[in-house]
């Protein structure tokens, strides 16, 4: 029975899907090729084959690539054949096979790239685990934008997929490499660099070109499907921000019985800058969600909760237990767990983990200092509440609520008073 459940994980599976598709918008006609490789089999050999599995084993799948047609519907021009990012990664862009591909691999590098698209400006990494990012940082190089974003949540970042907006350097594929990844996704690998990465077994390490102008993505949409379990769908256009920079932020503002609610602070250049890499970060995470952010890198990101609030509070309990996890690795080597269970052993002594915990609670896990970012508007003020406890100092959200008086209140309130502004526009990701 062991064996089987771990043969499941290595089948690379038939499937019975055309090898073309099309889709046709009354008289447009959009054309789509299905994307295979022929990439090593496990028994050695060479086998021509399309996604391993879907989103689970036993799951038929397939990517397809759009391969002519043009669509404009209402003045909207969607993105043309030529420019494809993760559907056009060719056999010789996988440049170490590790394990054939999934649907979720593709998926994870798909949805860092609708993260990564607008932080073109400086060296990104984006770890992504189950389509959601477990930490984004900037760096000065990118082996510090790696490292940053490692620890932003070292426990979700094993097994995930690293995705970069440089080339890989030396120094960034030694630190990826003392980690445990399933896949590396970059726009392309320095001399020596492969070599580094392929220390670890069943690495795939995938070079996607495009991203080197992913820049031209900001204000492309693609037609968004999503099918439903009666064989319906529902059509969309895919989000483009309005938030381009930090000017592009409104004012906090709100009208209640005739009296108008400002904040009584405006956010620092510093606070700016974080809530622009917060919001950018945010259009790439399900929702429910709110994020922390820090100097450039998330403290804490939540996800696909069904209240304001309670995401919230959940995301402030993760960013306490990612920062005693990276503070028991660094002192220790060994995860926060592994450190609970050995004190409870009596293999370590109580007062090592009572260090971490003090110096975790010191710093509110990281928060302190913090910017937090909501993808849609708080309906009341207690998760703004939550924030400022924790030592928030600026506040990002859509705006709208018939509350906002109450969040801005809020603010003012604090000690010192904490910045708020709106963005203008919902972020829901389902």
């Amino acid at each position: 029975m062991k064996d089987d459940l771990k043969r499941i994980y290595r089948t690379v599976m038939d499937d019975d899907f055309p090898p073309e598709m099309s889709i046709a918008f009354g008289d447009r006609r959009l054309v789509y090729r299905k994307r295979t490789w022929t990439l090593p089999a496990p028994d050695g050999g060479r086998v021509e084959k399309g996604l391993r599995y879907g989103e689970n084993p036993g799951q038929q799948a397939a990517l397809y690539e759009l391969v002519s047609g043009a669509l404009e519907l209402g003045g909207c021009e969607y993105i043309r054949p030529g420019r494809s990012l993760v559907s056009g990664i060719r056999e010789e862009d996988f440049i170490r096979f590790g394990k054939h591909p999934g649907k979720t691999n593709l998926t994870d590098i798909d949805n860092a790239l609708n993260i990564l698209k607008y932080l073109g400006d400086s060296p990104c990494c984006a770890i992504m685990k189950h389509n959601n990012p477990s930490g984004v940082a900037r760096g000065e190089t990118l082996a510090e934008a790696y490292e940053r974003a490692y620890f932003a949540d070292r426990i979700a970042a094993f097994g995930g997929c690293v995705v970069l907006n440089r080339p890989v350097d030396r120094d960034t594929a030694e630190a990826i490499s003392r980690q445990y990844a399933e896949v590396v996704a970059a726009p392309d690998y320095e001399e020596g660099t492969v070599e580094i990465l392929a220390r670890r077994k069943n690495l795939r390490i995938v070079r996607i070109p495009g991203i080197a102008r992913l820049g031209e993505y900001v204000e492309t949409r693609f037609v968004d499907f999503k099918c439903l379990m009666d064989g319906g769908v529902i059509v969309q256009q895919s989000p483009v921000s309005r938030i381009r920079t930090a000017d592009d932020f409104m004012p906090a503002e709100a009208e209640r019985k005739g009296e108008v609610y400002r904040c009584r602070r405006t956010p620092t250049e510093r606070e700016l800058q974080d809530l622009l890499f917060g919001w950018f970060v945010e259009m790439g995470v399900s929702s429910n969600s709110v994020l922390f952010v820090k100097d450039g890198a998330t403290v804490a990101i939540g996800t696909g909760e069904q209240d304001r609030v309670g995401v919230t509070k959940g995301t402030i309990e993760k960013a306490y237990l990612k920062a005693e996890d990276r503070l028991a690795f660094e002192k220790h080597g060994v995860s926060i767990f592994q450190l609970h269970l050995e004190v409870k052993k009596g293999l370590r002594p109580a007062e090592e983990l009572e260090e971490i915990r003090a110096l975790a609670a010191e710093s509110r896990g990281g928060l302190a200092g913090s910017v937090m970012v909501s993808d849609a508007f708080f309906p009341f003020r207690d998760a703004v509440d939550l924030a400022i406890t924790e030592g928030v100092t600026a506040i990002a959200h859509p705006g709208g609520s018939l509350r906002d008086w109450e969040s801005i209140e809020a603010c003012n309130e604090a000690d010192p008073p904490v910045a708020m502004v709106f963005t203008g526009q919902r972020a829901f990701k389902h």
